[in-house]
């Protein structure tokens, strides 16, 4: 048993106890059903039809049980597949899914490298695990050798910049603490944390916070054998060498360099000729506090477009926010506040968009601009600059089968 596995048996990580189905259903990305018809299918995959999901390196299973949820809730046809090389981290999981009734996951002590075995996939959630493999383009390629042509991939990495202090941690408590059983450093590495300097950055880091809930937590974070974390522009490239290409990333206005910008014309200029994976890695630069990228992939030879703000026949769902909720918000106050990874913006939303929005209640774009008794021309002219700010910052996602 390699150093990894060992950690995740001794602490399966997150913690979780499959008592609390009863109480809550911890949701996010990747992996929300709605939010992969949006980039995985244009908002327009037909979900009687039946869906293979492999969930690879499924943990204790959070992305898991949010996905199968979901498909429960909604009698759409599913079957998947997990794998995890952890057999604490797999009985959590298999025990959080028999508390809810789930009965269409198959459990699988297996490594990823192995994803071809199990069939071809629609979608394959590989959620905070490229950058725990030693060779994380061998990874990415075993999964897309699982994937459907017109498939995806959601996935989770660890970003250096918003980890502050992390990194020089792992490297210091592995010099004092290696060789001995992961279990064995525990104690030793909370003293050496107690005694650090008050000048040390991790201290001041305000994203990190896994080693006060838990053990695992403290473990998965500070004394990880193998944890190698991913800048932007470096995911661009992984995807290239995988064949596959990077269809978006979660938030996509985080990525955007001209949120952080001056209104200085040639600085503005200058940033707008850079190519996406530029774009996207001077924006990681300038936000400086990036913990995670989350993002999604499809195979190159997949030419799927985003949903478009013209496409009249989709159906656009609001993300944990109902739309009279939000059209009575963007009604006062003439505009949208929203806070992303710790960073506050206002996104452009006029008072006018209001009545727009609170039809967002399961109508397609065509039945909302009837309903609306406006023409297809200028329900698009005023539902553009709506879409493009929602989408954005992931709060409005397409959908025909999902909320």
């Amino acid at each position: 048993m390699d150093e990894v596995q060992a950690q995740y048996e001794a602490f399966p990580y997150p913690e979780r106890d499959p008592a609390d189905e009863a109480d809550r259903l911890i949701e996010g990305s990747p992996s929300d059903p709605a939010e992969i018809d949006h980039y995985i299918y244009g908002g327009q995959r037909d979900w009687s039809q039946p869906f293979r999901v492999l969930f690879a390196g499924g943990g204790t299973g959070d992305g898991l049980i949010m996905l199968a949820s979901k498909f429960q809730a909604k009698g759409h046809p599913v079957e998947i597949v997990y794998l995890d090389l952890s057999e604490a981290s797999l009985e959590i999981a298999k025990a959080r899914a028999e508390a809810r009734g789930i009965d269409f996951i198959s459990f699988h002590r297996d490594s990823l490298l192995n994803a071809t075995d199990y069939g071809a996939f629609d979608y394959i959630d590989c959620c905070g695990v490229l950058h725990h493999l030693e060779d994380p383009l061998v990874g990415l390629r075993a999964l897309a050798s699982a994937l459907k042509p017109d498939g995806g991939l959601g996935a989770m990495v660890y970003a250096p910049l918003g980890r502050r202090g992390v990194y020089a941690l792992q490297t210091a408590f592995q010099t004092l603490l290696s060789g001995r059983p992961v279990s064995e450093q525990l104690k030793p590495a909370r003293a050496v944390l107690e005694h650090l300097n008050t000048a040390h950055p991790f201290l001041a880091n305000p994203n990190v916070s896994d080693h006060k809930v838990s053990d695992a937590g403290f473990v998965d974070l500070l004394l990880h054998s193998q944890d190698k974390p991913f800048q932007v522009e470096e995911l661009f490239e992984l995807a290239d060498a995988a064949d596959m290409r990077l269809v978006s990333l979660i938030e996509a206005r985080l990525y955007d360099p001209a949120i952080y910008l001056p209104s200085d014309k040639d600085i503005r200029q200058r940033a707008a000729k850079l190519s996406t994976s530029q774009q996207a890695a001077l924006a990681e630069n300038l936000n400086g506090n990036m913990k995670t990228h989350i993002f999604y992939l499809a195979h190159k030879a997949n030419d799927m477009k985003l949903p478009s703000a013209s496409s009249l026949k989709l159906v656009p769902r609001l993300r944990g926010v109902s739309a009279a909720a939000l059209a009575k918000q963007v009604a006062k106050e003439g505009r949208l506040k929203v806070t992303l990874g710790g960073m506050g913006m206002t996104l452009p939303v006029s008072n006018a968009s209001s009545n727009l929005i609170a039809q967002c209640d399961g109508k397609s774009l065509s039945e909302i601009a009837t309903a609306l008794r406006l023409s297809m021309l200028d329900f698009i002219k005023a539902w553009t600059p709506v879409h493009n700010a929602l989408t954005g910052v992931n709060l409005l996602r397409y959908s025909n089968g999902f909320d």
